[in-house]
């Protein structure tokens, strides 16, 4: 059966088109006397920043250049172990993106090159959604149009339910979920939940709206999303872009390895980044979830 994911009708990214790793500072405060976002940045000490773990950070080469993906067990566990599994039996290397939608998705990891592959493994059980008392490190940053709750988990972008519906519910649960926007890691699959197996898509665009809570999302680009912007458009591509090679850090030369940090988004000082961007009101309304960008360091050089 083909793996295919649902195309919406409208899409919120223009303003995201942009690498997430260069985007420009937002509108912020008019007063002379305002705060600039970096101020905040060349402020913060060095608790103010996480770094990955290396055993969760996976290289994949493409002709663009190198992509570094932050593996989130925490979001998808069964996923998780299965990416690993076949990064390091090689499964991915030399596969091509065989659908991809210009502000919607790239598609890959197909053997056959057609969305109807997957590995010889097991087919995969879904794991779209997390109880939020579950999901340690959640914090709120607002609300917008589409989520009564919008924050982040150590970087990922999340959604989740109000906690106030805890007590209407029958099963006494509360709904959180890894939001698909650009940068974000996830699965494909088949119209059976429980269908993923090998094929993942990375998101290019913001396509919140069709992909939450039906999708299981497994990491997210932490540096290298401007080479994914060269992958080829097409359904299928006339000439399909390659991924050269994927690897899991443990395989990388230690000359080849880069340290990645994220800033603390669990921190008030990413509350006050936020804000001085202008992207969280006073009142709590998120302007443009998908469009914030969690700022890192590679190498020990900030990009934002």
């Amino acid at each position: 059966m083909r793996l295919r994911l649902l195309k919406f009708a409208m899409i919120a990214v223009l303003p995201f088109l942009a690498s997430p790793l260069v985007a420009q500072d937002k509108k912020s405060k008019k007063n002379k006397d305002a705060v600039a976002p970096a101020a905040v940045l060349s402020d913060s000490t060095k608790d103010l920043w996480r770094t990955v773990d290396p055993d969760n950070l996976v290289y994949m080469d493409l002709p663009a250049g190198l992509v570094l993906i932050e593996l989130r067990p925490d979001f998808a566990p069964g996923h998780v172990e299965r990416i690993k599994e076949l990064v390091s039996e090689g499964f991915y290397d030399g596969l091509s993106f065989h659908r991809v939608i210009e502000g919607f998705m790239a598609q890959g990891g197909d053997p056959k090159g057609d969305g109807t592959g997957g590995s010889s493994k097991p087919n995969l059980k879904g794991e779209f959604i997390r109880d939020s008392k579950d999901v340690e490190g959640f914090v709120e940053i607002g609300r917008d149009r589409s989520a009564p709750r919008i924050g982040f988990v150590d970087g990922m972008p999340t959604a989740a339910q109000p906690e106030g519906l805890r007590s209407f519910r029958t099963d006494g649960g509360v709904d959180a979920w890894g939001m698909h926007c650009p940068g974000v890691m996830s699965m494909a699959r088949a119209n059976d939940p429980n269908s993923a197996n090998s094929q993942f898509f990375l998101m290019i665009g913001d396509a919140r709206s069709s992909l939450d809570r039906r999708y299981s999302t497994w990491g997210w680009i932490v540096d290298g999303f401007e080479a994914t912007r060269r992958i080829t458009r097409g359904e299928p591509p006339s000439r399909p872009t390659k991924i050269l090679r994927v690897r899991l850090s443990e395989d990388v030369p230690e000359s080849e390895r880069h340290k990645v940090e994220v800033f603390r988004t669990e921190s008030p000082e990413f509350l006050t980044y936020l804000k001085i961007r202008g992207d969280v009101s006073e009142n709590g309304f998120v302007n443009e979830a998908c469009d914030i960008v969690v700022p890192r360091k590679i190498d020990g050089a900030v990009e934002r």
